[in-house]
C-alpha cells in the first residue's frame, strides 16, 4: 500500500505575516487556550513534539514545495521539517526563505527549491488536491481516506491500525 500526502486548504486566507491564534479562533467562536490545551493533550498522548506557538501562518507555499519534495522522493523528510518548524518552533512557513531552509534540511537542493517557489510550478497540483478534499467533504486535518472510508483527526496508533486492517491492508512483516 502506498500512502500519499494530499494538500488541504487550512485557513487559506491567512496573510503571509500570519494571524495570532486569538484572531484566528475569535472568528470561530473558540477559545484559543482551550484549543491549545486540547492540542497539548493529544500531542502528549501520541508522543508528538509541540511547541507553544501563538501564530498561524499560510501553508499554501509549503504545500506546493511539499508536492515538489514528493516528486523528488523526499516528501516525508520535507513534511517532517515543516511540521517541526511550524508546530514545534513556531516558524512562519509562508516565508520562502524559511521554506528553502526546510528543503535543505530535507536533503533537497536550495536553488531548485527557490525556483519552484518562484515559478509556482506545483500550484496546479495543490489546486487539484484542494478540489479533491472538497469533493470528499474533508473539513479537518489529518484525515485518512481508504476505499471511501475515513478516519479524522490525530488518532492513537491502535485506531489507525484497526482502520487499515479492517480495510484489507496487511501487516508488514
Amino acid at each position: 500500500m502506498d500512502i500519499r500526502w494530499k494538500a488541504f486548504p487550512l485557513h487559506p486566507d491567512t496573510p503571509e505575516g500570519g494571524l495570532s491564534l486569538e484572531a484566528l479562533y475569535s472568528g470561530m467562536n473558540r477559545d484559543p487556550r482551550e484549543v491549545k490545551a486540547r492540542q497539548r493533550r493529544v500531542a502528549d498522548e501520541l508522543g508528538l513534539p509541540l511547541g507553544d506557538r501563538t501564530m498561524t501562518y499560510n501553508s499554501r507555499l509549503a504545500t506546493e514545495l511539499g508536492k515538489w519534495a514528493e516528486s523528488r522522493g523526499r516528501g516525508d523528510q520535507f513534511h517532517d521539517a515543516v511540521f517541526r518548524a511550524y508546530y514545534v518552533d513556531g516558524i512562519n512557513i509562508a516565508k520562502p526563505g524559511e521554506l528553502i531552509a526546510m528543503a535543505k534540511t530535507a536533503g533537497l537542493p536550495e536553488g531548485e527549491a527557490a525556483e519552484i517557489l518562484k515559478t509556482r510550478s506545483f500550484s496546479k497540483a495543490v489546486d487539484a488536491d484542494w478540489a479533491l478534499a472538497a469533493r470528499l467533504g474533508i473539513s479537518s486535518i489529518p484525515t485518512f481516506v481508504l476505499d471511501g472510508w475515513s478516519v479524522v483527526g490525530a488518532q492513537p496508533y491502535e485506531i489507525l491500525e484497526k482502520f487499515l486492517l479492517d480495510h484489507g491492508v496487511s501487516r508488514r512483516t
